[in-house]
């Protein structure tokens, strides 16, 4: 019986379906064995991205001393987390650090600086910096992650050759304020979307560990899902001392697999990114979770240390995977394919879709 409702998940997520509240949270449950659970969507995570894995690399561009109040930062208002605090780092030094993990495979370079949002003097800073990683790297991709985004940034963003933006969602909406309250879920929402209509591809998250219900996990990823993003960040917390979260280690690896797997039955043929705390959490169970995400971070992260780039490679190739190339596509050419520029209606000589 267990194995004909995963038989259905499967169906339904290769026509784009989502589970019913219930099925997902029967896969968060032990109702189903973990190993057939992550089979199951393995199956999605194959048949749209083969044995493919993509790397990613975080420089961050500006650290600590943040006025926004989310609970599980290290970044913080008021957090006494003992991490590196630094003002903005030159163009040449964020391409310097991109260049280094862009020769180790790294195919997407993740921007990050904190703040609730840029001013204009950030966006030209980043505008400066793009063009300097680009110089190097033409192939590589950009990923901007800079909080909340005002009117016309996200254009100016996409025109300096930024290829997606990230915002995470976090924790579900009803539960938002327990972890941050100087801005809203809502706030994080409107971002994702600017994003995406200046043409930015969206990239939007969460965390886990945090003390959510499985009802939270899933309305979360019912959440992104209605933001339509082409990558999901699966977090799982790090409680850095000096936050609201130290010492909150309620995590386990089946628990993190289990996560992985409703997203991916969320997210069929979305680029599903094995994120901040995999090395901490998942430990010996790593090599598993590739068979539900098709894409990580290699090396460190915002303010803590990732495992070595070499163990990361090691860890692809050990589990019969291989890294994804620069000139490879990651996303399943069916996504793009649902976008089809209007041909008829006003304008033309065509009747319209009505």
């Amino acid at each position: 019986m267990g194995n004909d409702l995963l038989n259905v998940l499967v169906d339904k997520a290769f026509r784009r379906e989502l589970p019913t509240r219930s099925e997902a949270l029967e896969l968060l449950s032990d109702t189903h064995d973990l190993l057939e659970v992550v089979a199951a969507a393995a199956r999605l995570r194959r048949a749209h991205f083969g044995n493919r894995v993509k790397l990613n690399t975080i420089v961050n561009l500006k650290s600590g001393l943040c006025p926004e109040d989310c609970g599980y930062c290290s970044q913080r208002l008021g957090s006494a987390s003992d991490v590196l605090k630094y003002s903005w780092i030159t163009p040449a030094e964020a391409a310097e650090v991109a260049g280094q993990a862009v020769e180790a495979g790294a195919k997407r370079v993740c921007l990050v600086a904190s703040g609730r949002g840029p001013g204009e003097r950030d966006i030209t800073r980043l505008e400066q910096t793009i063009a300097a990683i680009k110089d190097d790297h033409p192939k590589v991709e950009v990923c901007v992650c800079l909080g909340l985004l005002g009117d016309g940034q996200a254009e100016r963003l996409a025109a300096a050759g930024a290829h997606a933006y990230n915002h995470n969602l976090n924790t579900s909406e009803s539960r938002y304020a327990d972890i941050c309250s100087t801005h809203t879920f809502a706030d994080r929402t409107d971002t994702v979307r600017r994003a995406g209509r200046a043409g930015l591809s969206p990239c939007s998250g969460a965390i886990f560990g945090m003390g959510e219900s499985d009802d939270d996990i899933v309305d979360i990823a019912r959440a992104l899902r209605e933001l339509d993003p082409d990558s999901v960040p699966v977090n799982f917390l790090i409680p850095f001392d000096g936050t609201p979260l130290e010492g909150r280690w309620e995590l386990t690896p089946e628990r993190c697999l289990r996560i992985l797997a409703v997203f991916r039955f969320h997210f069929p043929d979305v680029e599903v990114r094995l994120a901040g705390g995999r090395e901490i959490h998942l430990r010996a169970m790593q090599p598993l979770a590739l068979h539900l995400a098709n894409s990580i971070f290699l090396g460190d992260y915002l303010t803590s240390e990732g495992q070595p780039g070499v163990d990361d490679r090691q860890l692809i190739a050990d589990a019969g995977f291989v890294i994804e190339g620069a000139d490879e596509p990651t996303l399943p050419a069916a996504r793009h394919d649902l976008v089809t520029v209007r041909r008829r209606g006003a304008g033309t000589e065509l009747p319209a879709n009505a």
